[in-house]
């Protein structure tokens, strides 16, 4: 082994203090509990922003799709000879035909604007994002006379499964006496719950028959939106549509409709990670600081056991074991605090939340209504190698100065 018995057994003894030396043992356990909190809090930190990045492109590419096909005019004719051409694309999961246009939705318990979009039952439902949180029967939805609304949208109006939602377009019918705003009122067949309070607020989906009607656009589309295995195919699959279609559609895949958003999640991340790692770099000089007064203190020892022996390389084992094994222990208490915090953060805050009777994570505010964490094997393990690099190189000038300390000098001294 690197470090023989007699090394431990004084390194471990130091550690250990007695009446008289028991600030510097303070000083230690507070290092221990600086680097071990450190460690802790930013693998919390990084836990989070990695859910929190995942589960919005998870429910945004949920309902938006990774791509949208648009034609060079207004609408898309002829859109399902075009859509059976890209389900035949490798690596397209799935392709919906929509249509979708902005209203007010109104009813007796009040009024707001809502985005409708007008898709085949079959394919709204076959969604796992909807399958998991439809509220109600999509009898009527799939028979093409209810429409399904997000359930707070539904507690906003005041709607219940069954009751009339009234949509107007902003694009009204023009007769002899001007234009008339264009309404209809649409039973609600069922409401939905995707976890993002941006689409659970102001989302209204219809059959697109219906929406076709509506918004009229007779056999045609708005979009069509293409699902894929892999976010990351969208160019190979954005060159092959384009061969298909001869350049005559636009294409707006997800990283552009995002790339503003998810940029900003990126460099917040990094930022965190940059200032929390600051925390065990503080923690770190604690270290420094502790065994640097243990080397004062032990001054004496240190000579007696050059006198009886003890080499330099001992000398500076003994110290480097005394402060990397405070750093060591803290690491790994920190590891362990951190990850079982991290997933279990959802009830950890539940129960705060029980206790002081406020909401901590509010939907309105974060988009989302769950605290979302995903611990990555890779970062725990990056988090712990810089934690134990600072706490090594913490100890390496202490070790060296005891190693090279005078016992002539520090015995006529004592």
């Amino acid at each position: 082994m690197i470090f023989d018995a007699f090394e431990r057994m004084v390194a471990f003894r130091y550690l250990r203090a007695r009446r008289k030396e028991g600030f510097i043992s303070v000083i230690a356990g507070f290092s221990l509990l600086g680097i071990g909190l450190g460690v802790a809090t930013l693998i919390v930190v990084m836990a989070v922003m990695n859910g929190f990045r995942q589960e919005l492109l998870t429910r945004i590419l949920g309902i938006n799709g990774h791509m949208g096909v648009y034609g060079t005019a207004s609408v898309l004719v002829d859109f399902d000879p075009l859509s059976d051409a890209i389900r035949a694309i490798p690596g397209v999961t799935r392709v919906i035909p929509t249509v979708e246009g902005q209203v007010m939705a109104t009813s007796a318990g009040g009024a707001g604007g809502a985005i409708v979009r007008g898709v085949r039952p079959d394919d709204l439902l076959a969604r796992d994002i909807f399958r998991k949180g439809l509220g109600g029967t999509a009898a009527e939805f799939k028979q093409g006379d209810g429409v399904l609304i997000g359930y707070r949208l539904a507690e906003k109006l005041g709607l219940t499964i069954g009751d009339t939602i009234t949509l107007i377009s902003p694009k009204g019918n023009a007769t002899a006496f001007g234009t008339v705003p264009r309404m209809r009122g649409y039973t609600v067949a069922g409401t939905f719950n995707v976890g993002m309070f941006e689409y659970d607020s102001g989302f209204i989906f219809m059959p697109l028959e219906a929406a076709q009607t509506y918004f009229k656009y007779p056999d045609a589309v708005t979009q069509i939106e293409v699902f894929l295995d892999n976010p990351d195919k969208v160019p190979e699959v954005r060159s092959a549509i384009f061969r298909l279609a001869q350049s005559s559609v636009r294409i707006y895949d997800w990283q552009q409709a995002n790339a503003s958003f998810f940029n900003a999640v990126q460099v917040e991340r990094n930022v965190m990670f940059l200032i929390l790692t600051l925390i065990i770099l503080v923690a770190a000089f604690n270290i420094i600081s502790s065994l640097i007064m243990l080397v004062k203190d032990k001054g004496r020892d240190i000579a007696i056991l050059r006198t009886m022996g003890a080499t330099r390389g001992m000398i500076m084992r003994i110290f480097f074991l005394a402060g990397a094994s405070v750093g060591v222990v803290g690491t790994l208490f920190g590891t362990l605090l951190g990850v079982w915090f991290a997933t279990h953060i959802e009830e950890i805050r539940q129960f705060i939340q029980s206790i002081i009777g406020r909401e901590l994570f509010a939907a309105e505010i974060y988009f989302l209504t769950q605290l979302p964490a995903r611990v990555e094997t890779g970062e725990v393990v990056m988090v712990v190698m810089i934690a134990l690099g600072l706490s090594i190189a913490a100890t390496i000038y202490p070790s060296w100065r005891a190693a090279n300390l005078d016992p002539v000098e520090a015995l006529r001294y004592e």
